[in-house]
């Protein structure tokens, strides 16, 4: 017989995934959501003044993640207000050529993630800029779309502008600058194994030549280019590397990316306050698909999946809902290893889910007694939910970069890196340990 529990969890991921397949919004689905936990606490007599604190308390842990997320929705807009974006895309265009042309796009895509921190703003500018000129190539739009996929969960794994690091280093109280470096230690090998695959499919599946499209003199009409737009990014990497907290090392790529808008790119007082709230825009067709984006409204919708995906949370602990599961799970790691069953409760998150942000909170809800060591689940979760959602066909994160680039959906199949990852861990983790984490 079906406990009430299990049967709460599985109307609750019907529900995600009936609004996903109808193509209705997401918030409508965690809205329902809500109202199926909701109903579900009072139905275990807990008042409704109860259960609304049981729903502060939870939205309340997002507080901090909230602000960076304010942090980075300014910084995604002004760093496309000060050149900073067109600069660095120029600079990457000219190394994409047809025998290279898998590897370059997961490594462009990677680099660009890394520095924006955004796997979908990544996908909506150099993802169409390598899909576009692998169709011009001839070259496979399965394989370019997978590398495409790869790189733009790269960055979004570990920027120190990335929501999802940040997410997870204030779920499990972590440093984020600790939690990059052990993510490096532990994506070395995949990434290494990712680039091989990329290199050999190259040379392995003919395109035929063709000349890189002049994104140059597409940029220079609507931006001053040269070296220092590119100051922003070399701030925050700098102060990234000196350990200076993100919130600071955020607002000081902030300072410097206004400055160059004023004095550099001569944007207007009053356009700039537009662009930090509303986001950068062109006019211009072709470079609004590259270039528009960011601002404090694009965070909005995120912002509000955090905090009612944050209530669940509050509304769990405060029922015990997920104890059954955590008991399964922790059950099961003792069985194979920590790495294991928090790998499957990733995946089970991330199919109900349908989007990152909800499946790393599961995954931390129902896991975050398998593994002791803070350091460790951090990265846990990192190799786990992170790369497993964009591997769910059907959820947000797989189907908007894909989307967005234009790549077909069987380009998940190609997505080398966000497979190797998780199986790399499979591998080095194999028994648990307590120990401080040398991962990889």
């Amino acid at each position: 017989m079906i406990q009430k529990e299990t049967f709460v969890l599985m109307l609750f991921s019907a529900a995600l995934i009936g609004c996903v397949a109808v193509g209705l919004p997401i918030l409508l689905a965690l809205a329902v959501g809500y109202g199926i936990f909701f109903t579900y606490a009072a139905g275990r007599g807990y008042s409704v003044c109860a259960i609304l604190k049981m729903s502060a308390d939870g939205a309340l842990k997002a507080k901090n993640i909230l602000i960076s997320f304010l942090l980075i929705g300014m910084l995604t807009a002004l760093w496309r207000a000060a050149g900073t974006i067109p600069v660095i895309v120029c600079f990457a265009a000219d190394f994409l050529r047809p025998s290279v042309m898998f590897l370059m796009t997961f490594l462009l895509n990677c680099l660009v993630s890394f520095l924006t921190g955004t796997a979908f703003g990544t996908a909506a500018t150099m993802g169409i800029i390598c899909m576009t000129m692998a169709q011009a190539m001839g070259c496979s739009p399965v394989l370019t779309g997978g590398a495409i996929l790869s790189g733009v969960y790269f960055g979004d794994r570990m920027s120190p502008v990335s929501t999802s690091a940040l997410l997870i280093a204030e779920l499990t109280k972590t440093n984020l600058f600790d939690n990059i470096r052990l993510m490096f230690a532990s994506a070395r090998l995949p990434f290494a194994a990712a680039c091989m695959l990329y290199t050999a499919a190259g040379f392995l599946i003919p395109a035929a030549p063709a000349s890189a499209a002049d994104i140059r003199l597409l940029f220079s009409g609507a931006f001053r280019l040269g070296l220092l737009p590119v100051l922003p990014a070399v701030v925050i990497l700098l102060l990234s590397l000196f350990r200076v907290p993100v919130k600071q090392a955020m607002t000081a790529s902030i300072l410097t990316a206004v400055c160059i808008c004023l004095f550099w790119q001569k944007t207007s007082p009053a356009e700039l306050i537009w662009f930090i709230f509303g986001g950068f825009r062109l006019s211009d067709p072709a470079l609004a698909a590259m270039i528009n984006g960011g601002g404090i409204r694009s965070m909005l919708n995120v912002m509000a999946i955090i905090c009612i995906s944050s209530s669940f949370s509050g509304i769990f602990d405060g029922t015990g809902l997920l104890t059954h599961l955590k008991e399964t799970i922790a059950s099961l790691g003792r069985r194979t290893s920590p790495f294991a069953a928090t790998l499957l409760a990733s995946i089970a998150a991330s199919a109900a889910a349908c989007n990152q942000t909800l499946a790393i909170l599961l995954t931390h809800q129902v896991c975050v007694d398998v593994e002791p060591d803070k350091k460790r689940f951090a990265i846990f979760l990192e190799n786990t939910s992170v790369v497993t959602a964009p591997l769910i066909p059907w959820s947000i994160a797989c189907a908007v970069p894909l989307g967005s680039a234009g790549a077909p959906s069987a380009a998940v199949l190609a997505a080398f890196y966000l497979y190797l990852l998780p199986l790399w861990g499979l591998f080095t983790q194999t028994r648990p340990t307590h120990d401080t984490p040398s991962i990889g």
